[in-house]
Order: structure tokens, then sequence, then C-alpha cells
């Protein structure tokens, strides 16, 4: 559905019929107005959402400027993971115990898993975003970088205004147009809004019970297996063929225990998993089970999925993880010299960033396979040089 879903957002931004990104904003805004009214709103709803809507270059701003995704894990995971939201997590735990017992009948869903969204993107609710919403969006859908993601919301949000959810003019959220303590774009309100506490309406900036129910809807549309764990500490040994290691690559556990992969404590669960060795193979290593998979429909950010997803168990009493001793990383000039370097040698690294995203540990793996490197997928000044 989401290919079809994709494959059909495409060939409307590619139609002339449809709201191009870029040009004048006025006449953006004049051909989604347009667009609207095909899709059956009505006409006076149209103008309304529209009146008073304003391009937002704060936005524009914030989206270029999200250098904290450079970070590694364990810089990344310390700067996120505090004593403080670890006390208050649990403190929430204890408040709404009764909501989280209902999502973990209805949805299978730990809810440590949900806390450490709550935690991340809005602190438990004190901070949910103070950007018009409506602004966002149509901000972000008339820049060029990422309009299918957007305009498409932008309709969301207008039928969210008809069914009176959503106010123009006053609705705030992130610089994403994310609304609520769990931060969820309008479309996704729209197919997975809950009305948690009973009170006859969704509101997931003043409700918690409507927001973590909401939360794991969404959650468990993505694909989420009830019950299932989803990442597990390990320990590895000093050697052992590291180009198997890396997202999207699961293996039995019998497979990753004959290697010599053992459980920093307890037991491995009985499910394909994946090794993840986030800064190498001497920094801090887990075992990703299917339910990991799930984070990357709520966030595409490895360093944010992996820490959320720790944090998760953390929340759940797991110890604090064993950082061992990583080799050097690169700086961020650095990285953008791998990548031009990775891209230069035929690898597809994406957009020169200097974030060590999937395609640039796909690249890097693959050549210190070529060199005779332990191939962990963890870019150092010696693969660098090497290059």
């Amino acid at each position: 559905m989401r290919l079809l879903s994709g494959l059909l957002a495409t060939a409307l931004l590619t139609s002339p019929a449809f709201a191009q990104c870029g040009g004048g904003f006025n006449s953006f805004v004049k051909d989604l107005k347009s667009e609207a009214a095909q899709q059956g709103f009505d006409h006076a709803t149209v103008n309304a959402f529209f009146k008073g809507v304003q391009q937002d270059n704060a936005v524009l701003k914030a989206d270029r400027a999200q250098g904290v995704f450079q970070k590694p894990f364990i810089e990344f995971s310390r700067r996120l993971i505090s004593q403080n939201r670890i006390d208050r997590g649990r403190a929430m735990s204890r408040k709404y115990d009764a909501v989280f017992d209902r999502i973990e009948r209805e949805y299978g869903i730990s809810r440590g898993v949900l806390l450490a969204f709550w935690a991340f993107e809005t602190d438990y609710g004190a901070f949910q975003g103070d950007f018009n919403t409506r602004n966002a969006l149509v901000t972000l859908a008339h820049d060029c970088r990422r309009p299918e993601l957007f305009r498409p919301q932008i309709f969301a949000a207008i039928e969210l205004y008809e069914q009176g959810n959503f106010d123009p003019a006053r609705t705030t959220g992130a610089w994403a147009g994310e609304i609520g303590m769990v931060q969820m774009l309008p479309r996704d309100i729209l197919e997975n809004g809950v009305d948690g506490d009973g009170d006859g309406k969704v509101s997931l900036k003043t409700s918690a019970p409507d927001a973590l129910m909401s939360g794991a809807k969404m959650l468990s549309s993505f694909g989420w297996q009830p019950g299932q764990p989803w990442l597990q500490e390990v320990t590895v040994p000093e050697r052992m063929d590291w180009s198997l290691s890396g997202p999207g690559k699961p293996r039995p556990v019998s497979e990753w225990q004959a290697m010599g992969v053992r459980a920093r404590s307890g037991s491995l669960s009985n499910l394909p998993a994946s090794l993840i060795l986030p800064q190498g193979h001497k920094g801090p290593a887990f075992l990703a089970y299917p339910n990991f998979d799930v984070y990357f429909e709520w966030n595409q950010s490895f360093t944010y999925v992996l820490t959320a997803a720790y944090f998760g168990t953390r929340l759940e009493g797991a110890q604090i993880y064993d950082a061992g001793n990583p080799a050097q990383g690169l700086s961020g000039a650095q990285m953008k010299q791998l990548q031009s370097k990775l891209q230069a040698r035929g690898h597809d690294v994406g957009k020169i960033d200097g974030i060590l995203g999937a395609g640039t540990r796909a690249a890097v793996q693959a050549e210190q396979v070529r060199l005779g490197l332990p191939a962990d997928a963890w870019p150092t000044v010696e693969l660098l040089g090497r290059l």
C-alpha cells in the first residue's frame, strides 16, 4: 500500500494539474486551493483554511540545521538520555499505568517503547513546539526538498479542520508539522487518532491517554508484532565476520550464538535478529529483532532510532550499555570528505551531508571488505586515509 501511495504521490507531483513546489509562494497557495477543491473540499472551508497563510523561514532554517544527527551513537544517546528523563519516565509509567496496561492488552506494545518516544519528542508533553502547523506544512510542501512528504499532509489538515479538530490560525507543533505529545502528522492523526480518555474527541496536545493510545495504534499499523522484543544488548567476540553485521541483515539467533554473540544479561529471544554495531566492533553491540524495523517508519535517522529503542529497554530495567572502546570516528568535515570519496567510487551515499546514514554505512562496509579492514561499517581515519 505504501508503495502504491508513493507512486500515486509521484504522479500527482509531476502532473501540471496539481501544485508544483518552488516558484512564487502565493501562486503555489492558489494552486493548493484549486487542488483542494478538486478533492471535494468545500470552497468556503478551503478559503478559511488558507486565510492568512504565510511562508515560515524559521521552518526552512530548522529543516536545514539538523547537525545533531551527525553525532555518533554514544554521544547522541548520552545527550538525549538524562537521569531526569529516566526518573520522569518511571513516574509517568506509574501515573498512566492503566493506560499502558490497556495498550499492552490491545496492541502488545511495551510501555518503554512509547515512554521513550514521549520523552524524546516533547519531554513528556512539556514542550510540543510553537510553530504554526499550517504554515509549516505549506512552507515545507512549497520547498522542493521533500514535497511528496508534506503536501498530502496539507489536505489531511484541511480534513481535520472540517472535523473541528484543527485551527489553522492557532494550532502549533513541531517545525515539521507534527502535532501533540508524541508528535503525529495530520494524516497519521486521521488514520490512527484514538480517544483514549473517553471524552468523545481526540486531543493529542492536552490528553496523555489520547496521545499514547494514538501512538500505539500508529506503531501497530506500521507492523509492530505484539509481545515481541525490539532490541537487546549483547557482547561480541574479539574476532568474527563483521560484514555480517548491520541493520536489515537478520539471521537466526542460533547462528549468532554459534559465532560467539551472547546476551549481556538475560537470554536471547528465538527470533531472527540483526547485529547492530553503531560505532564498530569495539563499541556497543545490540541484536535488533523484527520490531526494531518498525522504528524507521516513525523516524528515518539510524542514530535516533537506535537511541529511542535502547531507551525503551532502559526504562524497562535494562542496564546502561557497555560503551567499550570504539575507534575514533570522523569529524563532520571528514565525514563529508569520506562520502565524496565513496561517491566517486560509485557508491550511492545520498546527499553529502556528513551524516552516517544507511547508504554511507553500506558503502563503508563494502570498502572495508575490499581493503581487508574489519567490515563493521564504522568509518575511521584509517579508512579515510586508505581511500
